[in-house]
């Protein structure tokens, strides 16, 4: 059964679905669609049913990344059981996605920057910062890192 991973950010229009589809993307480079798959959430309410945020769909499409058919939609408490990784951004991704889902008793919630050599780095919400290429290559750092440290574990067998 392939490792199911959830990318979290705040609305699911830019920083989670960026690593949603670049995860993708790095997962089929390495013909690795049998062993992950992966989807993102919200924690707000915002943005739900809304698609891919036009100047992050931009910046993927820049890099080269396939962009699919995205809505956004909101964490739920069920998804902890159905995920076994819940990624979020930044720290208050982290605090809201403790609020929905409650424990964490099996260590599932971290953020993506955690896979990489800057474990405390957070991803700032472009949305905001308006920088959406910073919060790219932050995201495809994590992304890279995160599959690298699966692969390490033994979870592509």
């Amino acid at each position: 059964m392939p490792i199911k991973v959830l990318f979290i950010c705040h609305g699911n229009i830019c920083r989670s679905v960026c690593a949603q589809y670049v995860f993708d993307m790095l997962v089929g480079e390495d013909r690795l669609e049998y062993a992950y798959t992966c989807e993102s959430a919200a924690t707000s309410r915002e943005e739900i049913g809304n698609p891919i945020y036009p100047p992050m769909r931009q910046t993927l499409m820049s890099h080269g990344v396939p962009i699919g058919d995205h809505r956004a939609r909101q964490l739920r408490r069920s998804d902890y059981d159905e995920y076994d990784l819940i990624i979020g951004m930044d720290s208050e991704n982290m605090y809201y996605i403790r609020n929905i889902i409650g424990e964490d008793p099996e260590g599932k919630v971290r953020t993506l920057m955690s896979y990489t050599d800057r474990p405390d780095e957070l991803i700032d919400d472009p949305w905001y910062t308006r920088d959406f290429e910073t919060a790219y290559r932050q995201i495809r750092r994590g992304c890279e890192a995160l599959l690298d440290h699966l692969k390490e574990e033994g979870y592509d067998a």
